[in-house]
């Protein structure tokens, strides 16, 4: 068995519920009430789908995102 490494992209406005996606992964997503939790659950979600994969007898999604943040000045 090998790792993997995804991309998990968490939104939420820190008032409410946060989504999780992964772009390599278009199938799955998550909720959680915080942060942690949609990280959380995401991280199960790709593991659960990954395993149905495997059941099917298809291959792992190949990681392919990347992500970095841009710093920028605002008036």
């Amino acid at each position: 068995m090998s790792k993997r490494r995804y991309l998990i992209v968490i939104e939420g406005n820190g008032q409410a519920n946060y989504s999780a996606y992964s772009p390599d992964i278009p199938a799955v997503a998550a909720t959680g009430p915080t942060q942690e939790d949609g990280e959380r659950e995401m991280r199960e979600a790709i593991a659960f789908h990954l395993d149905g994969l495997a059941l099917d007898g298809e291959p792992a999604p190949e990681p392919r995102s990347t992500a970095s943040y841009a710093v920028v000045d605002v008036a």
